[in-house]
Order: C-alpha cells, then sequence, then structure tokens
C-alpha cells in the first residue's frame, strides 16, 4: 500500500486535499483502488442469530408493518420498495422514520433511519441491514449497522453503546416471537 500524502509515488495522481487524515491508497491493475480510512472508534456492529423459522417467516417479521410490531417498536408502518417510507414507534419512547435501501426477497433488506439520539432535522443517518440464509430447517440471521463514524465525538459513545445493547435485546425480542408463533 502506499500512502496518499506521498503522490509522487504515482505519477497523475491528485494530491490529499485532507492532509491530516490518514488514508491508504491501494492501487489494483484494473484502475480501480481502495480506499482505507483510519477511525479512531469502531463504525459497525454486527450480531448473528440462529433462528429456528424459515427464511420466509423471518422475512415477514422483518419487512411486515405487522411483523416489525410485534418485536421491533409498538407500531410499525413500511412500504417494501427501494425508497420506501417506513416508521417505527415505540410507546413512551421515540419514533424513528426509516427509508427503505434495498429488497432482495427473501435474503437482504436493508434501509436508512434516524438516529434518534439527534436532532430530527440532522440528516444523518445509519445503514442497516439484515441477511437471512437457510440453514437446515431455520435461517442464520445477521444484522449490520453502520455508519457511526460519522457522529459528533461528544455523541459518539452514547449512541453506538445504546444502539448495541439495543441489537441485543431487539434480536432477543424477535427470536422470542417466532418462538411464540
Amino acid at each position: 500500500m502506499m500512502r496518499a500524502e506521498d503522490p509522487g509515488q504515482n505519477p497523475g495522481a491528485a494530491p490529499n486535499a485532507c492532509s491530516n487524515q490518514s488514508i491508504a491508497i491501494q492501487w489494483q491493475l484494473t484502475g480501480c483502488y481502495l480506499v482505507e480510512f483510519a477511525m479512531g472508534f469502531p463504525d459497525r456492529i454486527e450480531r448473528t442469530v440462529q433462528l429456528d423459522r424459515a427464511p420466509e417467516e423471518v422475512w415477514a417479521a422483518l419487512t411486515t408493518a405487522e411483523g416489525l410490531s410485534s418485536w421491533f417498536g409498538d407500531e410499525a408502518g413500511i412500504e417494501l420498495h427501494p425508497g420506501g417510507r417506513g416508521h417505527l414507534i415505540w410507546h413512551g419512547g421515540p419514533t424513528t422514520h426509516l427509508r427503505v435501501e434495498r429488497v432482495e426477497e427473501p435474503s437482504v433488506f436493508g434501509f436508512t433511519w434516524q438516529i434518534p439520539e439527534l436532532p430530527s432535522e440532522d440528516p444523518r443517518r445509519t445503514y442497516v441491514e439484515f441477511t437471512l440464509e437457510p440453514v437446515g430447517a431455520g435461517t442464520r440471521l445477521t444484522v449490520v449497522e453502520t455508519g457511526f463514524a460519522q457522529l459528533p465525538e461528544e455523541h459518539y459513545r452514547e449512541i453506538y453503546d445504546s444502539h448495541t445493547e439495543g441489537w441485543s435485546r431487539e434480536l432477543g425480542e424477535l427470536t422470542e416471537h417466532l418462538d411464540a408463533a
């Protein structure tokens, strides 16, 4: 790897406009490159659970208003197509708005959502993606939430920890819901 701060190693490369950041660029034969930013804290949360239900049943719990409101908030609404809107309401808590970004039934569902700890007019969002894999008669479900590096440093730890704890709790509720069905 070469450092972008040293464009002399690659004639024609543009100098790094953000010289106070560490950026590593790996040049590949195709002319494409991989950019890696050094961050002072994690940018992603990943959790995997094994569920004793077919992917179609898990998909319905993740992608329908009825399914979502049975484990993820008290009320939910969703338009299941890329660009579709959705919301999750916790009685006595926040209402969170989401935008559907990816729908590949029955294996991948992704959305961006507001960060409840930030003001409602703040444009920053995190991206959540659920991946469903059939395993025997059940489903391996992986949820990944990314985008925490964009948060203000003074709020980062509180929000990251809250979402880390939240996914453990919510996936436990999803498991309970599907086991009771």
